[in-house]
């Protein structure tokens, strides 16, 4: 049986051009695994991978060959409180985490209601856009950067200790120049 984790390398010069070499040379040194993406953020590069528990000890020794591991994570869904649950996807989001941070935040969306569903998917919306850009897919970040434009345009103020305003600035600014940078939440 195969588990999901998503491993993290420290980056040590990497940026979102190399994604597809990154994926490539992994793919070549986890034969015997299933490595479905790469993500390049500042700090890591990220893989989704698929593998054996027993095979996890033997791929990770692989991969450092790319760059030093940092930590990898089990992927399994865990049930927690809504503010739990708003902490925990800021503080991916705020690490570049973005598929976790997206993740997360679903099961927050899944308890919102009404005006707050809206603005919470704005903020997923936002974590799934830049998952896109640091896979090196910048027109589909900018796209889903404007739906994300769209579902924030009726909020305002602080949601937990979120800015709104603040996160709607940065998105107007990155949507106008169509210059994609991260940030923080």
């Amino acid at each position: 049986m195969l588990d999901r984790f998503m491993v993290h390398l420290k980056n040590t010069g990497f940026n979102p051009r190399d994604t597809s070499e990154l994926l490539e040379r992994a793919r070549i040194l986890g034969k015997g695994s299933t490595i479905r993406d790469c993500r390049v953020s500042k700090k890591y590069i990220e893989f989704d991978v698929s593998v054996g528990h027993a095979r996890m000890d033997i791929l990770m020794d692989k991969l450092q060959v790319i760059a030093p591991l940092d930590h990898a994570k089990l992927v399994e869904e865990t049930q927690m409180d809504k503010e739990q649950g708003v902490q925990q996807g800021v503080s991916y989001f705020n690490d570049e985490r973005f598929w976790e941070a997206h993740e997360v935040l679903e099961s927050v969306w899944k308890k919102s209601y009404e005006g707050e569903k809206e603005l919470v998917q704005g903020i997923i919306l936002i974590a799934a856009a830049l998952v896109h850009y640091q896979k090196d897919e910048n027109n589909i970040c900018l796209s889903i950067l404007k739906r994300a434009q769209e579902k924030l345009s009726r909020s305002s103020g602080m949601y937990h200790d979120i800015d709104v305003d603040e996160v709607r600035k940065k998105l107007d600014s990155m949507i106008e120049s169509g210059k994609i940078t991260t940030f923080a939440i």
